[in-house]
């Protein structure tokens, strides 16, 4: 499934999940330029914050799709700092912030959600969708700490490994059924074939890891 960033199957058989982060409102260029148009994307799911529904809508339309709010797949709760409260204490330097990457876990922030509660709320999410869709491609528009939540639990990797993703860039990721006589391997694996790709928005590298959306 290709995750989308917004301004971010089910096995036996092998699924593939277009995931794009959530977009921006000003910004929803994922979706408004042919780069998924061509693809047979059997659904599209957003978040239940209306700015993934917006960002998904351009290429909802052109594919004669509704898109599906799932209400797992929604950013993660900051608590106390919601409201734009975190981009400024990020921006200030907070001890709250600094402990946060330092323990790579969002409840580090007052009244934030869980680490476990949210990357199990993820994984559920993303598990409903995939089981859903068993050999299809579906596209599902996301959020920044969503798209790092998922990317590093189905890679293993750091909490933190794979935030900071541009917005409308597009994620790809594959579950697939798992090796004969695999050890260690449940029913299933994923694979991660793309992270931010941001090639029908700009041809240059990008330095800076963008906000939380």
């Amino acid at each position: 499934m290709p995750p989308t960033r917004s301004p971010s199957s089910s096995c036996p058989a092998t699924s593939d999940l277009r995931t794009t982060p959530p977009s921006s409102p000003v910004r929803p260029a994922s979706c408004r330029r042919p780069r998924l148009a061509d693809e047979p994307i059997a659904a599209i799911y957003a978040s239940k914050l209306r700015r993934t529904s917006e960002t998904a809508a351009p290429l909802a339309g052109r594919l004669g799709l509704d898109p599906i709010l799932d209400p797992d797949i929604h950013e993660v709760h900051l608590g106390d700092w919601e409201g734009g409260l975190f981009r400024r204490h990020a921006a200030e330097g907070h001890p709250a912030v600094l402990r946060m990457h330092a323990e790579q876990r969002w409840d580090a922030i007052p009244g934030a959600e869980d680490r476990d509660v949210f990357r199990e709320r993820v994984l559920r999410g993303f598990t409903r969708i995939a089981d859903a869709h068993p050999d299809e491609q579906v596209a599902v528009v996301v959020h920044g700490g969503v798209i790092g939540a998922l990317l590093s639990i189905v890679t293993g990797a750091d909490d933190f490994a794979f935030n900071g993703a541009d917005n409308a860039s597009i994620h790809h990721v594959v579950r697939m059924p798992a090796a004969p006589g695999e050890p260690g391997r449940e029913q299933e694996r994923w694979a991660v074939r793309r992270f931010n790709d941001t090639n029908h928005l700009r041809r240059h590298f990008t330095t800076a890891a963008e906000h939380l959306t």
